[in-house]
């Protein structure tokens, strides 16, 4: 497939500025040129065109976000200062598998003033003496060539121990903020149980004073009902006291009757 139609079915309706990533690995260019990619891609962030024949990267267009460059497997010997015309952020370049002979044509990459990882695997160059030294001398704001840092160690491990310190660092400084933040809420969480203490030392008075008023007006109705009984004794007292009064009263009427009664028999007699 030719590297125009493979742009075109990568894009699948998408308007160029909106692509950040683009795979064409594999298609084939014009006369081993880049092909259908335009200065449109105003977003695009990775590029890979592994194996696709190159031969230049003479017509690249201008791509000022592009960050990662694949161009491993072509036949590129040289015109590498255009990679520093054209893609003046780059940061990773693979050229792995390609015929670059010489460290001297690696020299326009200086003007690359953030690239940071170089791979050459698989080209002649890295076949000379001092290889590694000399590339880092001549391009020394890189920090990994051929996977591996100045010191020859594994990059993504030296990577991942700063990775782990920043990390650790961050999670110290948020395990402070929690820290911090546990205490804040212990104190409020104290502040809250004094609170609710008072309050239910508050409610527990309040109680109180209720059982109280409820034991006095007990004791109020107990009362009037012993002064309520008392004074219907003391009626029914007087109403006997009545009725005795008036049987003496009776009886005294009657006896002058029957003394009347007896003297009457007597003169009969």
């Amino acid at each position: 497939m030719d590297m125009e139609k493979r742009i075109h079915l990568e894009l699948r309706n998408r308007a160029p500025s909106t692509v950040r990533e683009l795979i064409l690995d594999n298609c084939r260019g014009t006369n081993g040129k880049v092909e259908g990619l335009t200065d449109d891609f105003v977003n695009l962030e990775s590029l890979s065109l592994i194996n696709v024949g190159l031969l230049s990267v003479s017509n690249l267009p201008r791509l000022e976000k592009l960050k990662k460059l694949s161009l491993s497997d072509n036949r590129i010997s040289g015109g590498l200062d255009v990679l520093a015309k054209k893609l003046p952020n780059l940061t990773h370049l693979n050229l792995s598998g390609n015929k670059l002979k010489e460290i001297s044509t690696l020299e326009p990459l200086k003007e690359l003033d953030i690239l940071k990882s170089l791979d050459l695997f698989n080209c002649e160059v890295t076949n000379q003496d001092d290889y590694r030294e000399s590339v880092f001398k001549l391009l020394p704001q890189l920090t990994c060539l051929d996977g591996c840092d100045v010191e020859n160690r594994d990059a993504s491990e030296s990577d991942g121990d700063v990775e782990n310190r920043d990390a650790s660092e961050s999670d110290g400084e948020v395990d402070g903020e929690c820290a911090d933040d546990f205490e804040d809420e212990e104190e409020e969480d104290d502040f809250d149980e004094e609170e609710d203490g008072e309050e239910d030392d508050d409610e527990e008075e309040a109680e109180g004073e209720e059982d109280v008023e409820e034991e006095d007006d007990e004791v109020s109705g107990e009362d009037e009902e012993e002064d309520l009984g008392q004074d219907e004794e003391d009626e029914d007292e007087d109403e006997e006291d009545e009725e005795a009064e008036t049987l003496k009263g009776q009886k005294r009427k009657r006896e002058p009757e029957d003394e009347d009664d007896d003297d009457d028999d007597d003169e009969d007699d």
